[in-house]
């Protein structure tokens, strides 16, 4: 196999030579010009295209111009010819030109006569008028380059390897054999080969048979076999596979999967990166086992001349391996080694993505790096920022300086300190980001602020910016952002009870791109939690139990970070709407005291506490959990969580609800609901908007005038004022319920309503709400069946 040269690049070369011969016309010179350039110029692999579709597309072109000449001939058919016989296309003059190589001396003799496309330099002629008219290309050029590395990597082919080129070539245009003879009816059944059509008169019958021995396959018609590839376009090949798997996080298309395979089965030698993209593939499908044999093999091949340079990445790669596969305390090891190493070698750049990975890994597994930071191997939180930080930027590290401002700023959120100073640690990446153009970091800065916008209860900004990010900056992340993303902006859609658009936004996922394990996985488990949440809103107890017995199998520590707290509530709410109110408080007491041997957020904190608060007050004490809901709230205050505020601020109303002051709680619930509009979220602003009713209805039960006063316990102007506005907060409230479909809230919601009717003297409203409850809770047990 030749190490640059192939058929195809035979056909590009002949391609340019038709350009500078001027035989392509003007309206053609663009599309032959882009597609010369895309198939020469290496930037063209690494380019970022417009999505997964286009880089797709991009390797697809690449092995079909290897494999197949169907690709000038789509490019060439549609132009007729500059020159020539009229009625021509471009396609006739560029198969005279590749048919004109009809001999092995005529191949030699088409490669040396490339020189004089160049401008300079070229051979001294004997006569002036020898020079062929037409373009000449600079030698420096990307085309004038082409040629000249075309040439120097023929004259440095060995005969076999010539043969070898020529036989491809030879079988590479074959498949225009038919189309060439019916233009030309000259052309004969061995007027591929010049010297067999020559020594036909010659040699008689054994012909035949030496033309079989050298192009059996071609005589018999037999050419599905593939051509094979120069060593040079399976590397790029390989590279390009390799960076698109660990840019975007994807596994390899089947169909060009399985192209690829079928080329290098037939080259002669397979380069050690093939390993390394098996590796990678094997690692996205879920292949425990054969990921970890064909990584060791990828660096048993790599590392044999060059001792322990890039040691440090064979440790960076298993670690990073072993941490997916759940090992997580060998996954530790092996980093730690690879800390060890890197600073042997003086590799900063492997260092720094190291102990960036530790910090992140100790945030999401604290237990497992706990004794860490005792021993002062890599300090405190706060120092390893600030090391990365100063590192990042003596190295000229932007990535890492940038994920080094945005991870403290997650620090500062996670911890409850201060908004504005988390926004400056923002702004400032932003503004590096903007400097240096880093397309990729925009997932993990676009995240972050859909994070802050949710803390500050503005959901709207928040679905703006995952919109933002999903129609301008998908294309240039990883598809793991891309999903979380999506995830988000399902939970979204399912917080304001949009189920169905929720799950279309899920289905709407590239199916190719879910064919990773772990991708594959974070997806059914979200499609999963928000299918449990609307079935625990239906009130289908049922198949709620199953749905959560599926997703509680899965251990914690092989839980996302941002999908464990959320099957926890669900699992709480479950046990509640069950009324297992003890396992309820057994669950939340459990989830506390684990909370404080782990530095979590202060969001879990607090929602923990409104769960408790929650539960005492089910379970009819409702004053036992005051100390809770103030805590919760003042928490909630001081790190700015502001839909955890006014929740809490529910709490406390109700607790005053309990003791009678229901004037205070009433002032409470006027002003938080409002704000709790702005958080899109139905289900809290259900549940405030119930306590305010219980509240004016408290009022209105201290305004009835006793019969002692001579009023004979009948109801004043002042008391069906209250009533009404009780009645008026619960048609609000069962607006709300009704949006996320909760089915309990809602049958709540119409027994207060009939209620307040009785109270107020109209038996009829009373009736009809009664009827309405009977309706509801026929529908929802028959669903549920």
């Amino acid at each position: 196999m030749s190490r640059y040269l192939n058929p195809a690049r035979i056909g590009l070369l002949s391609l340019i030579e038709l350009y500078t011969e001027e035989a392509v016309p003007n309206d053609a010179s663009l599309p032959v010009l882009s597609f010369i350039a895309s198939h020469l110029l290496d930037t063209n692999l690494t380019v970022t295209p417009s999505g997964s579709n286009d880089r797709r597309a991009t390797a697809e072109s690449t092995i079909r111009l290897v494999t197949s000449i169907k690709d000038f001939e789509q490019l060439l058919s549609p132009f007729p010819a500059a020159v020539g016989l009229p009625g021509r296309r471009l396609w006739d003059i560029f198969l005279h030109k590749i048919w004109k190589i009809d001999s092995l001396d005529a191949l030699h003799a088409f490669f040396s006569q490339s020189q004089l496309l160049l401008a300079e330099n070229r051979p001294q002629l004997s006569e002036q008028d020898d020079i062929p008219p037409g373009i000449r290309l600079s030698r420096n050029s990307p085309f004038g380059t082409f040629v000249r590395r075309s040439q120097l990597e023929f004259q440095r082919l060995r005969f076999h390897d010539v043969t070898e080129l020529w036989k491809d070539f030879v079988k590479y245009r074959q498949p225009t054999a038919g189309y060439f003879r019916r233009r030309n009816p000259s052309f004969g059944r061995l007027s591929f080969d010049n010297v067999l059509l020559t020594g036909e008169h010659e040699w008689g019958d054994s012909t035949g048979a030496l033309a079989s021995v050298a192009y059996g396959d071609i005589l018999t018609g037999d050419l599905d076999a593939t051509v094979p590839a120069s060593s040079d376009d399976v590397e790029r090949l390989l590279e390009f596979q390799v960076d698109q798997m660990q840019k975007y996080g994807t596994r390899i298309p089947p169909e060009i999967k399985a192209k690829f395979q079928e080329i290098l089965r037939d080259s002669y030698l397979v380069p050690s990166l093939t390993h390394y993209l098996s590796y990678l593939d094997a690692w996205k499908s879920g292949d425990y086992p054969s990921s970890f044999e064909y990584l060791y093999r990828y660096f048993d091949y790599t590392m044999q001349n060059r001792d322990r340079l890039f040691y440090q990445y064979a440790l960076l790669n298993l670690a990073a391996l072993q941490a997916d596969f759940g090992c997580y305390k060998e996954a530790v090891s092996a980093m730690l080694e690879t800390v060890s190493t890197a600073r042997e070698n003086r590799d900063m750049a492997c260092l720094n993505y190291s102990l960036n990975w530790l910090f992140h890994f100790g945030r999401a597994h604290p237990r497992l790096v706990g004794d860490l930071e005792s021993k002062s191997m890599l300090g405190t939180a706060q120092e390893s920022l600030a090391f990365l930080r100063v590192k990042a930027r003596e190295t000229d590290m932007w990535v890492l300086w940038s994920s080094a401002l945005l991870s403290e700023a997650r620090m500062i959120l996670s911890n409850g300190d201060s908004v504005a100073t988390a926004m400056e640690h923002i702004v400032r990446s932003s503004q590096l980001i903007v400097e240096k153009n880093m397309k990729g970091m925009m997932s993990a800065q676009l995240s972050l602020n859909t994070a802050v916008w949710d803390r500050l209860g503005i959901a709207s900004l928040s679905a703006m910016t995952c919109e933002a990010f999903l129609r301008c900056h998908a294309r240039n992340s990883n598809f793991e952002d891309e999903l979380r993303v999506t995830c988000r902006l399902a939970s979204h859609l399912a917080d304001k009870g949009k189920y169905n658009e929720a799950f279309e936004k899920l289905e709407a996922v590239e199916a190719n791109s879910l064919r990773s394990s772990r991708v594959k996985q974070y997806w059914q488990k979200m499609r999963g939690i928000l299918k449990l949440s609307q079935e625990l809103h239906r009130n289908n107890l049922d198949g709620a139990e199953y749905l959560l017995s599926q997703l509680l199998q899965s251990k914690s520590e092989d839980l996302e970070p941002d999908l464990r707290f959320v099957m926890d509530s669900l699992h709480i709410d479950s046990l509640i709407r069950r009324g297992d109110l003890p396992a309820a408080f057994d669950k939340v007491d459990g989830l506390i005291s684990s909370l404080q041997d782990e530095d979590k957020d202060i969001s879990i904190r607090i929602r923990l506490l409104l769960a408790k608060a929650r539960l005492f007050d089910l379970a009819g004490r409702p004053q036992k959990g005051f100390t809770i809901s103030m805590r919760a709230a003042g928490l909630a205050w001081r790190a700015r969580l502001l839909p955890e505020l006014w929740q809490a601020t529910g709490a406390v109303a109700n607790v005053l609800t309990s003791l009678s002051e229901f004037g205070a709680a009433a002032r409470l619930l006027v002003a938080a609901i409002p704000r709790c509009l702005e958080s899109d979220s139905d289900a809290a602003a259900a549940s405030l908007y119930s306590l305010l009713a219980d509240a004016h209805m408290g009022t209105a039960g201290t305004l009835v005038v006793p019969a002692a006063a001579g009023g004979g316990g009948k109801a004043t102007n002042r008391r069906t004022e209250f009533l009404t506005r009780a009645h008026e907060a619960l048609d609000s409230a069962f607006a709300h319920f009704s949006a996320v479909g909760d089915v309990e809230g809602q049958c709540e919601m119409l027994t207060k309503s009939a209620t307040v009717m009785r109270a107020v003297g109209d038996d009829v409203l009373a009736e009809h709400y009664a009827a309405r409850y009977l309706v509801l809770r026929r529908e929802a047990d028959m669903r549920s069946t």
